[in-house]
Order: C-alpha cells, then sequence, then structure tokens
C-alpha cells in the first residue's frame, strides 16, 4: 500500500518546520540563562585562580625554596663527606679484562 505523494511532502515539511521553531523557542528560553550561569561560573573560575590560588601556589615555592636550601646544605655538610672518602678509597681500583 502506498499513501499519497502529498501526505509525504506534508509530513516531512510538517517536521521540519516543527523541528526548527522547537530549536528556536528552547534556544529563545534556555540561552540566555545559560549564558548567564556560564559567563559567571568562568569569572568566578578566574578570580579564583587569579587571586586565591596563584598567590598560594607562589607561598608553597617560596617555603620549598627555603627548605631546599636547608636540605642542600645538610646534605653538603653530613652526606657528602662520606661519598667523597668512599671514592677516594675506591678511586685506585683497576679493572682489567683478559680473554682467554
Amino acid at each position: 500500500m502506498r499513501s499519497f505523494n502529498s501526505v509525504w511532502r506534508l509530513s516531512h515539511l510538517t517536521f521540519i518546520n516543527m523541528k526548527l521553531w522547537c530549536y528556536r523557542i528552547i534556544t529563545l528560553i534556555f540561552a540566555v540563562p545559560a549564558a548567564i550561569l556560564w559567563g559567571l561560573y568562568f569569572a568566578l573560575l578566574t578570580f579564583m585562580y587569579i587571586w586565591c590560588v596563584v598567590p598560594c601556589i607562589k607561598a608553597t615555592f617560596i617555603k620549598i625554596q627555603c627548605a631546599g636550601q636547608l636540605f642542600g646544605i645538610l646534605v653538603r655538610t653530613f652526606v657528602e663527606p662520606f661519598y667523597i672518602a668512599f671514592g677516594k678509597v675506591f678511586s685506585n681500583i683497576h679493572i682489567t679484562v683478559a680473554k682467554e
């Protein structure tokens, strides 16, 4: 069975127009509030990053830098002499490989 061609054309035209107008109405209702919410979200995110996160990271790096200098002094004072001594003890060892 087949229906009339005009029915197919009319149903296709109705579908296309309904889809277009539903999209336009939904966009009109939800696009502006969504744009406002996303704008506020990204503004808050940018504010938090610039005024809270970056200063905390910088302050942490300053503290870590002081601790790193102290750690370096401790290593050079207590650990490095042992490695220098072991290096001098084992510096005269020579290995030769002979094939038989």
